[in-house]
């Protein structure tokens, strides 16, 4: 009877969200930019929205963090990742805004992967760039492949996998610990070389991230997309279900 007391008596003086499970949004990007008429509008966000949103998760008490972080989000509060594709010169306006926005409070990080052999193109990042805002602390580069392919489709990974890690380590001087899926296209085969070379793989499964304990369950990780069309309003709702 005294050992049930207790049970209860703990189970009271948790907090609500302790007895839930946890949901942490992982967040997908692509050009934070005007649309300029090129390519899919619904894979560009306005640097207005983006701002709005990076605002509202400072206003609401969210935490930022990059995936060297992960093991942290069972200790800080409303974790959240912010992960932006492909590399594009557009993604520095998103640099930007979380330096403009960062303060003794508040401390926005993002994560950027990149495609290692398109890096310095006329419209993606240069090397200059991605290892000034690396050293910066705001923004985590990390891999999507050297050249974007489908991997599943692939026989040997070892280019886009390895090869791409080298690169942007080396450019970098920081450990490369991450990769998404081009096209969020990927299998256990695929997986299992993601494994050698990464912790975590990123999909595109539209989901929050709960902890399952299923295995290699880090290597296919859902995201969020945040599209031209997403209201505050619908932001909000997507990060908080």
């Amino acid at each position: 009877m005294l050992r049930v007391v207790i049970v209860i008596l703990l189970l009271i003086s948790l907090p609500g969200d302790a007895l839930a499970q946890q949901k942490v949004p992982i967040l997908i990007y692509h050009s934070i930019d005007e649309y300029n008429g090129k390519g899919s509008k619904e894979l560009f966000v306005t640097p207005e929205n983006f701002e709005k949103q990076m605002v509202y998760l400072k206003n609401n008490g969210y935490t930022l963090l990059t995936f060297e972080r992960w093991t942290d989000i069972s200790k800080v509060n409303k974790p959240i990742f912010i992960t932006l594709d492909d590399g594009y010169k557009n993604n520095q306006n998103a640099f930007e805004i979380l330096q403009k926005l960062r303060d003794d409070k508040f401390k926005p990080t993002a994560t950027f992967f990149v495609i290692s052999d398109f890096i310095g193109y006329s419209n993606r990042l240069s090397q200059t760039d991605l290892k000034m805002m690396a050293e910066s602390g705001l923004i985590s580069v990390q891999s999507h492949t050297a050249t974007h392919p489908d991997l599943t489709k692939l026989e040997n990974l070892q280019y886009e996998l390895k090869g791409s890690k080298e690169k942007i380590e080396k450019m970098t001087g920081k450990p490369v610990i991450a990769l998404a899926y081009p096209y969020g296209n990927f299998n256990e085969r695929v997986g299992l070389e993601v494994k050698k070379y990464y912790t975590f793989g990123l999909t595109t499964t539209p989901a929050l991230y709960t902890k399952k304990g299923l295995k290699n369950e880090l290597l296919f990780l859902p995201r969020i997309y945040i599209k031209y069309s997403t209201n505050l309003d619908e932001f909000a709702e997507l990060i908080n279900r």
